[in-house]
């Protein structure tokens, strides 16, 4: 944890001079949406609190928006905790990402798309996978798909995705193989962003919504073996 809070303080600059609880879960959501802490962490108040230079009162309605977005949980005399998710949760997970993602494919309008976003993903998990770096691999394989989402042009469809991906993340952790469970998908992405390039969006939800049913298969198949019902 030491090495996580002396990370965090660097994030106390994004707080500026207003300083809100909201602002304090954006770092947070994405520290977690990151993998920077996994499920089961306990949350220090004091720690976190002095990290980024916040009041202790700032901090707990932070936890409080948090744990409404189902990303931590309040265990009674114990503390704050990164939540762990159930097989139920997983699923639940992708079925929002399956509505989500492919209406937004299937919503585009006409070609050329701005497609800067989705390439840089794209790029940033090709080279976790030269690197060998399979948690810098699924959090760019996150990167992607919000980048998909971001095509929207929806800040509210933005907004209810930011959740939805780190939680994901917190699934991710579970995965025993992260090598086996998200560099197949690199050639996946690749795919799909040469179906957007080629300005056939129905091919790129075809391949999406493929893509989301078999990675669903494997995350849950490592739930099932990994994680008590």
């Amino acid at each position: 944890m030491a090495e996580q809070l002396t990370a965090l303080a660097d994030d106390r600059s994004l707080l500026g001079r207003t300083s809100t609880a909201e602002r304090v879960s954006d770092i947070l959501r994405s520290r977690i949406a990151d993998g920077f802490f996994p499920p089961g962490t306990r949350l220090s108040e004091d720690g976190i609190g002095g990290a980024l230079g916040v009041s202790r009162n700032t901090l707990r309605e932070a936890f409080r928006l948090l744990t409404h977005e189902r990303l931590l949980v309040h265990e009674l005399n114990r503390g704050v905790f990164v939540r762990v998710l159930t097989v139920e949760d997983v699923e639940d997970i992708y079925r929002t990402r399956a509505l989500v993602e492919c209406a937004v494919v299937r919503g585009l309008g006409e070609a050329p798309y701005r497609l800067d976003g989705v390439a840089a993903a794209v790029a940033e998990g090709e080279a976790a996978s030269a690197g060998t770096d399979w948690k810098a691999l699924g959090t760019a394989n996150i990167h992607f798909h919000r980048e998909l989402v971001a095509l929207a042009g929806s800040e509210r469809t933005d907004e209810l995705m930011r959740s939805v991906f780190a939680e994901l993340r917190l699934a991710f952790h579970v995965v025993d193989d992260p090598r086996r469970l998200h560099e197949p998908y690199l050639v996946r992405n690749r795919q799909i962003l040469q179906a957007l390039q080629d300005g056939d969006k129905g091919e790129a939800e075809r391949l999406l919504e493929t893509y989301l049913t078999d990675s669903l298969e494997g995350v849950v198949e490592v739930y099932r073996r990994r994680v008590a019902p």
